[in-house]
C-alpha cells in the first residue's frame, strides 16, 4: 500500500511540475530543430531577351530542403515574446519548365542557390502561464538573403551564363506549439507561411533571359527547447 501512495505521490509530482514552469516575463526560449522550407511558387512567364518577349507557358522551379532551424524568444510580458529565426543555409535547385519548340532543351535543372531567411516576430501565447501546453500564433517581418547562385554545368553546356536572384524583404506568419517536459525542457513544433518575392536573371546567347517568383514556401520545424 505504501509502495502504491509512494509510485502516485511520485507520478503526481511528475504531472504537476509543468505547472510551475510557467512562461513569465523575462524568460528566453531557445528552440532547435529541424526546418523544411517547402517552396509554394508561382512565377511569371520567363522573359527571353533573344526573342524580345514573354515565352507563354514557361516557368521557374524550385524545390523543398531542410536545414537546422533556430529560433530565440524573449518574454516581454507572460504572454507576448519577441522571436528571431535563423537558420543554417537552405539551398534549392532551380528549374526551367515548359519551353517549347526548338527552346525545348532549355527545360531542366538551371542551377542551384542557396538562402538564409532571419524573420523577426511577435508571439502571442494565449492561455494561462501555468500551462504545460502553450500554443501560440507570432507575425512579423522577413529578410531572404540569396547567395552563391550558381549555373549547372548542364546549363552552361546549353548556352547560359550566370545566375543571380534578388533578396526579398515580406511579411511572416506563423502558428506553433509547445509542451513542457521539465521547467526548463521542452517540445516544439510549428509551420510558418513567409512572403519571399524575387526576381531570377541569367543570360542565354548573350541575351538576358529574366523572371520573377514569388516563393512564398511553408516553413516546418519541429525540435526541442529550453527554457531560461
Amino acid at each position: 500500500m505504501r509502495k502504491s501512495l509512494l509510485a502516485l505521490s511520485i507520478l503526481a509530482s511528475v504531472l504537476a511540475a509543468p505547472l510551475a514552469q510557467a512562461y513569465e516575463a523575462g524568460d528566453i526560449i531557445l528552440r532547435a530543430g529541424a526546418a523544411t522550407v517547402d517552396p509554394h511558387e508561382s512565377s511569371s512567364d520567363i522573359w527571353v531577351g533573344a526573342l524580345n518577349t514573354d515565352v507563354a507557358g514557361t516557368k521557374a522551379t524550385l524545390d523543398s530542403d531542410t536545414q537546422l532551424g533556430l529560433t530565440g524568444t524573449y518574454m516581454i510580458s507572460n504572454h507576448i515574446g519577441i522571436e528571431l529565426l535563423a537558420a543554417t543555409p537552405f539551398s534549392h535547385d532551380v528549374g526551367v519548365k515548359g519551353m517549347p519548340g526548338v527552346f525545348a532543351g532549355l527545360n531542366g535543372k538551371l542551377g542551384e542557390l542557396k538562402h538564409l531567411p532571419p524573420t523577426l516576430s511577435v508571439v502571442y501565447y494565449p492561455l494561462d502561464s501555468a500551462s504545460a501546453f502553450q500554443p501560440y500564433a507570432g507575425a512579423g517581418i522577413n529578410y531572404t538573403w540569396f547567395f552563391d547562385d550558381k549555373l549547372s554545368s548542364e546549363a552552361e553546356g546549353k548556352g547560359f551564363s550566370g545566375l543571380d536572384m534578388k533578396d526579398s524583404w515580406g511579411l511572416a506568419a506563423q502558428l506553433g506549439m509547445d509542451y513542457l517536459l521539465t521547467d526548463t525542457l521542452l517540445l516544439n513544433a510549428s509551420v510558418r507561411y513567409i512572403d519571399i518575392d524575387t526576381t531570377g536573371t541569367t543570360s542565354f546567347g548573350g541575351e538576358k533571359v529574366k523572371v520573377d517568383v514569388d516563393v512564398d514556401p511553408l516553413v516546418y520545424m519541429v525540435g526541442l527547447g529550453y527554457k531560461f
